[in-house]
């Protein structure tokens, strides 16, 4: 008899297979008990009826608790209700361990009472589907790059200073050394492309941000392409590539989790671009018409990345924002030195930043100039420096927030259900 996953059943129509997994949910009585099996693949029905199962077994199905681990052999027949379209008929019944006073119950419970129950929320449909999504979205991030022959190429996570700004690093101590959880690769992004012109790394960042809001996590994944001889135009339109081919290949590939969730496809499969482009100029004039008091040279909110997203049904690209609001490492604008070249992308729907990225500075004097303007240590720095006296180039990247992503295609609130162990303000466990 042959052991196969769920999701492959549909293969083995009116054969007897042997299904592992963990009991979802059951229901049932007299001589009928409807036992729904999961074994991380999908979900299936096994129907066992007295008579066609010995009577230990028939007994077994019938006090079976939520989550205890078992083996079911059967029959695979065909069952259109279903939404697998397949339903096991049950002859043969094995406990492998019996789930004691398990926690989460079909009934509704609290946020926080889930997050302390984050090694068995998991198992919930809603979060597999969430999770699920997740994995399709790195995948093709990672296909997108790969068939445009960028390089993956790994960022240390320990280093010695700071990328984002100092306020918001993790400090640990690297034998007697000061040692940082990085912010972000793209500054050995930066290294790694002037070796093989085109790179990218995706990883873990850490932001030490004492913030409560449903965009912040203080452990993230970026995305972070970097590319020889790419300039801000080249930059934008690498970016809306990226996102549009991952939407549409998330919603070829996941529609079954997508629309598990409730998720609006519509209103994904409407992210074609070219995205509309705004430039920060002209965001200041949108946001004081629609009634914001905006003056020019201040950052954009949460509130206000909303409002200005959802003037449009499909991703913005708002660029050139002030350099004084930008990281020391962005180009100047040449035409306007007072602007970066830089760009966010703002996704519909509330929210806000998905991408952040421009054109770095290859000039040496002027980088030179920004590190000691930022305060920022110059030693640090001096490997970084360096790429700017061996042969420097225009280059431009930008960081796209895994978590981010995932929680605007599938329609959730907070991205603290996007990635399998949240780490928040103040928690940590499990």
């Amino acid at each position: 008899m042959n052991w196969v996953r769920i999701e492959e059943v549909p293969a083995h129509a009116g054969e007897e297979v042997e299904l592992r997994g963990w009991l979802y949910r059951r229901t049932g009585k007299g001589k009928l008990h409807f036992l729904q099996v999961r074994d991380g693949s999908g979900i299936i029905q096994c129907v066992a009826v007295k008579g066609e199962l010995d009577d230990a077994g028939f007994e077994l199905a019938g006090r079976l608790s939520q989550e205890s681990s078992l083996v079911v052999r059967g029959v695979v027949r065909e069952d259109r209700r279903s939404p697998l379209g397949f339903e096991l008929g049950v002859t043969g019944l094995e406990l492998i361990h019996e789930a004691l006073d398990y926690p989460i119950s079909p009934k509704e419970h609290g946020t926080a009472f889930l997050l302390e129950h984050r090694h068995l929320w998991l198992r919930s449909r809603r979060q597999q589907a969430i999770l699920r999504v997740r994995s399709e979205v790195i995948r093709q991030c990672r296909s997108y790059l790969d068939e445009r022959g960028f390089l993956l190429v790994d960022s240390p996570i320990l280093t010695p200073a700071a990328c984002e700004g100092t306020t918001t690093l993790f400090e640990t101590d690297y034998f007697g050394e000061p040692a940082f959880l990085t912010q972000s690769g793209q500054l050995y992004a930066e290294a790694a492309a002037m070796a093989f012109g085109k790179v990218y790394c995706l990883g873990p960042t850490f932001r030490a941000e004492k913030s409560k809001t449903r965009r912040h996590l203080t452990e993230f994944w970026m995305l972070e392409p970097e590319a020889a001889f790419m300039d801000l135009e080249g930059d934008m339109e690498l970016a809306e590539d990226l996102v549009e081919a991952v939407v549409q290949k998330t919603i070829e590939n996941r529609r079954a989790e997508l629309s598990t969730l409730g998720r609006d496809l519509a209103r994904l499969a409407a992210v074609r671009k070219p995205f509309p482009r705004v430039s920060y100029d002209e965001a200041v004039f949108m946001l004081n018409q629609g009634g914001f008091a905006k003056s020019w040279g201040e950052d954009f909110g949460a509130e206000e990345e909303t409002w200005l997203a959802n003037q449009f049904e499909r991703p913005i690209m708002v660029h050139r924002y002030p350099a004084q609001i930008k990281a020391f490492y962005m180009k100047r604008d040449p035409e306007r030195p007072q602007l970066a070249l830089c760009v966010d992308m703002l996704a519909p729907e509330g929210y806000g930043e998905i991408i952040g990225g421009g054109q770095r500075e290859d000039d040496l004097a002027a980088l030179e100039k920004r590190i000691a303007a930022h305060h920022l240590p110059a030693a640090a720095f001096s490997w970084y420096l360096d790429l700017r006296r061996s042969g420097s180039v225009p280059h431009a990247g930008f960081g796209m927030g895994i978590e981010r992503v995932v929680a605007w295609l599938c329609g959730i609130a907070h991205v603290r259900e996007t990635i399998p162990f949240p780490r928040l303000l103040g928690k940590i466990h499990p």
